[in-house]
């Protein structure tokens, strides 16, 4: 009897062992960073009241961060009483464990910015005052952490820092915004200091960065203050940059590459663009801009052959031709957050309204929304889909909705 109690216990451990290896590639706006997630059979339309809501877990803290789900864990930062934590929470919203990632942001729009990374066990985390943090995604433990403002000499923006680690094969890049190291990349297995880059030497933004593979190299993408930079991701070499209109830093849409062409939508006067990137990926040609299509977060998509976003004034929704740039639809539903899932738009509104959209060569139909039960703060986060679950985040609450066909 004790034999085989031992047994299951072994095997249980190494089915767990085996789950935990096996997560990969749960990041910051889905797998590819791009706002898309590869979900199937999920609802054409809501009731009128919303989709089931499955359960809503209370107590994660101030925060905007969206949560990462990868097999039977959901992980979510937030802080309480000025102190940031890493939650671990089960697939039925019940508490894990928590760990302590150090003092948070407090000054203005209080609470965690960024969505943590996991990459076969190891979540990546970074906080708002600047520490990057590797934990094992089983129990919590710490591996190691590095701070970006002590130990990289990185200056912190007006919101506090806000990207969510990019992690690419055993590198992990940071962009302190140092003069000198602007941006870093650390062994993500020790914390070591791979390559310092100078880039511009100008202040990081508040973007997620964007990986590019080329045939012939791998470019990290990201905002600064003042610019769009790309660098070589094996050296950190500064390959080129795009300087931005105007002075505004609230630059956090993640860029977009496609077929060959950049695109990134931002605010102060820059709006949609479109870049075209050369085949070894050493320079870039604007191909068209839309001025009028501004927006400061909250992401885009790109679904066919338009790109799909929030625009900042009017507060609207709207698509683009991405041939052309031009506006293709609009649509009345105030402004905020958007991914994509089995051919449909998902909005998640500053003000909590939560819109279902059928997209069809950039015309969109709103087919069904509801209001979020909790939250009287900003409601900036992007939503997460996984494994037909809506998952949506007010500040101290995350709450999981059921969105699969029956």
């Amino acid at each position: 009897m004790k034999q085989s109690i031992k047994t299951a216990l072994i095997i249980s451990f190494l089915i767990l062992s085996v789950s935990l290896v096996a997560q990969t590639n749960a990041q910051f706006r889905g797998p590819e960073r791009n706002g898309i997630y590869q979900e199937a059979n999920l609802l054409k339309l809501w009731p009128a009241e919303g989709p089931t809501l499955m359960w809503k877990a209370e107590g994660i803290g101030n925060g905007y961060s969206s949560p990462v789900i990868s097999g039977d864990r959901i992980y979510v930062t937030g802080e309480v009483d000025s102190i940031g934590y890493l939650f671990a929470y089960s697939k039925s919203g019940s508490l894990l464990w928590k760990k302590e990632t150090g003092r948070e942001w407090m000054e203005n729009f209080t609470g965690s910015r960024s969505t943590p990374t996991l990459i076969d066990g190891l979540l990546y985390v970074s906080t708002s005052m600047g520490r990057v943090i590797c934990f094992d995604a089983s129990q919590g433990n710490e591996k190691w952490s590095v701070d970006m403002l002590k130990d990289l000499h990185g200056i912190n923006v007006r919101f506090g820092y806000s990207e969510g680690p990019l992690v690419n094969d055993n590198l992990v890049y940071c962009f302190p915004g140092g003069r000198d190291t602007n941006a870093v990349a650390l062994d993500r297995f020790s914390g070591k200091i791979v390559w310092v880059s100078k880039a511009l030497g100008d202040s990081t933004a508040y973007t997620s960065p964007l990986l590019i593979t080329l045939p012939s190299r791998k470019l990290i993408v990201n905002f600064t203050i003042h610019n769009l930079v790309a660098l070589d991701a094996a050296n950190g070499e500064l390959l080129w940059s795009k300087q931005l209109n105007g002075e505004g830093d609230i630059h956090a849409n993640t860029a977009l590459f496609e077929n060959g062409s950049v695109y990134y939508i931002t605010g102060t006067d820059n709006g949609a663009v479109k870049l075209a990137l050369s085949a070894d990926g050493s320079t870039i040609t604007e191909v068209w801009r839309n001025a009028t299509v501004t927006d400061v977060h909250g992401g885009f998509v790109k679904l066919g052959n338009y790109l799909y976003t929030s625009q900042y004034k009017p507060r609207r929704y709207c698509s683009v031709d991405a041939a052309t740039g031009l506006l293709a639809d609009s649509l009345k539903f105030d402004k905020g957050a958007l991914i994509s899932a089995d051919n449909m738009l998902y909005l998640y509104t500053e003000k909590g309204k939560v819109g279902l959209v059928k997209p069809d060569n950039g015309n969109m139909e709103l087919v069904s929304s509801f209001k979020m039960p909790v939250g009287t703060k900003e409601f900036f986060t992007i939503p997460v889909i996984v494994e037909g679950v809506l998952y949506l985040r007010q500040g101290n609450d995350m709450l999981a909705y059921d969105i699969r066909k029956k």
